[in-house]
């Protein structure tokens, strides 16, 4: 087996071809890629892209589709020691621009930018070039950066504070990710945690089950038919999933998960209660972090039923919750976040377009808006974003805790709780309902308010067909709270 030192990204997927060129490393629809497949589809790729003038250190802006050849562009970009950098490929173009200006990237691929070098999707992208292993990988000086905005409209990229060596074999410790494991991959890649949770797996020997998008059904079948181990799923992954489970129980095999992580978005307490019930508190596992990765808590189901709602204590990293002057919250107070890499580690990141959220009082601590309270054991409970906060007639309501009671309510697919401009309250509670029928608005109405005080319990509803969150389970928030006022204004509720 190769050294588990800290390698080149590029050199750890050719000591894995060496290993065992024929093992599966991608089964995307009805095509299996093998690990040799993928190194000699990197390979390929790597020289075409030097052809093209990238070089170590430079920017390769990825905005490709989940597919086998997401993976060979990005190690073909670290073959280069250039730095990949993630957008998705259905991006508007004037947000794409504006993420591209920052980036200024040597080449772009899966996208046509006016100005910029650029590659169009194309599988068979640089076939004529020779697929023989490197002899020499530079280091990057980066090994990703992600791209971020969605909350504030104003577009930042967070670039990665490690190089482009890595050691997997801590990461896969932590995560529980081991060789023989098979992992759906149904997030979009795009986004960092499908990214970082299916390449640390793949790097570790896992077999990937790739996923164009998340469709409940082709998840759960594709669960069933390759015996998937490993997953990692968003809590509207998780309610689209139970709901389809619980209506035809008999058509679906989910004995074989071993790990299932969930990310992103708070998950409400009945549904992760609900998956407990399903697979076993020993499977379910919580991560709460950020692109940032100062630090990252973890818990799993048993911990979780013991302290229930919290996301767990630090495993990298720290965190202490704040008070606006900057003094530490004592237990069950809510306050916000800051966090910091472990002592003795570089900074874990830096923006591009933005600057962190510090304090004055806790220089090398920052904040990534959350807030939060601790208990006395020292578990972590997120609230909300501070961003995100309703003061309504001047009392705080957290979205998060109204979206998790409606999102009880049967018929409900998403949900999404914003803060409305009100001459009485200041703000009034405005929840968008995402259902595919009608429901009743009065009978949702009576269970929010058997659950939530007065002030909690939207004053007005809006109901959608359109999916609120992307497949990643992110909500843009404060672009949906600008749509909400724009249709007050027009006469809607």
């Amino acid at each position: 087996m190769p050294d588990p030192l800290p390698r080149p990204l590029g050199q750890i997927l050719t000591d894995l071809a060496a290993d065992d060129p024929h093992a599966p490393v991608i089964t995307f629809g009805g095509d299996t890629w093998s690990r040799g497949d993928l190194e000699a589809a990197a390979n390929r790729r790597a020289r075409y892209f030097a052809d093209l003038g990238v070089g170590q250190g430079d920017y390769v802006t990825v905005a490709l589709p989940n597919k086998p050849t997401f993976y060979a562009t990005v190690f073909a970009i670290w073959k280069l020691g250039a730095v990949p950098q993630f957008i998705s490929p259905r991006l508007p173009a004037p947000e794409r621009s504006a993420v591209l200006h920052l980036a200024q990237p040597k080449l772009v691929v899966g996208v046509t930018e006016h100005g910029l070098l650029s590659l169009p999707d194309d599988d068979h992208a640089g076939e004529d070039f020779s697929d023989a292993p490197f002899d020499h990988y530079p280091v990057a000086p980066a090994w990703k950066v992600s791209t971020s905005g969605g909350t504030t409209g104003r577009p930042k990229l967070i670039v990665s504070g490690q190089d482009g060596t890595m050691d997997v074999a801590p990461l896969n410790a932590v995560l529980d990710q081991r060789p023989d494991d098979v992992q759906l991959v149904s997030g979009p890649l795009y986004h960092n945690a499908p990214f970082c949770n299916s390449i640390f797996g793949l790097m570790g020997g896992q077999h990937l089950v790739l996923l164009p998008k998340f469709e409940t059904r082709d998840a759960l079948q594709a669960i069933a038919r390759h015996r998937v181990s490993w997953l990692t799923v968003v809590p509207t992954m998780m309610s689209r999933m139970l709901s389809e489970v619980r209506s035809r129980p008999a058509d679906y095999d989910l004995s074989s998960i071993r790990r299932l992580w969930h990310v992103a978005a708070h998950c409400p307490p009945w549904l992760k209660r609900a998956w407990i019930d399903l697979l076993g508190a020993e499977k379910i596992y919580e991560m709460y972090g950020g692109t940032e990765n100062q630090m990252i808590t973890l818990i799993d189901g048993n911990d979780w039923l013991a302290h229930p709602g919290s996301v767990g204590r630090a495993v990298i990293g720290e965190f202490v919750v704040l008070d606006p002057e900057g003094s530490p919250c004592l237990p069950g107070v809510v306050g916000e976040i800051f966090m910091r890499p472990t002592a003795g580690n570089g900074p874990s990141y830096r923006y591009v377009g933005a600057e962190p959220r510090t304090h004055e009082r806790w220089p090398g601590w920052d904040s990534l808006g959350d807030l939060g309270h601790v208990d006395d054991e020292g578990y972590l409970y997120l609230s909300d974003r501070r961003t995100d906060l309703i003061v309504s007639g001047g009392a705080n309501v957290f979205p998060a805790e109204v979206e998790a009671v409606i999102t009880e309510y049967p018929g409900v697919r998403g949900c999404a709780v914003v803060g409305l401009p009100d001459d009485d309250l200041g703000q009034r509670v405005h929840a968008v309902i995402e259902a595919d029928e009608p429901l009743d608005e009065s009978d949702l109405r009576s269970h929010v308010e058997s659950r939530l005080v007065r002030y909690k319990s939207p004053r007005t509803y809006r109901f959608t067909s359109t999916p609120l969150r992307d497949d990643a389970g992110k909500l843009r928030r404060a672009q949906l709270r600008d749509l909400e006022i724009q249709l007050t204004s027009n006469g809607q509720p």
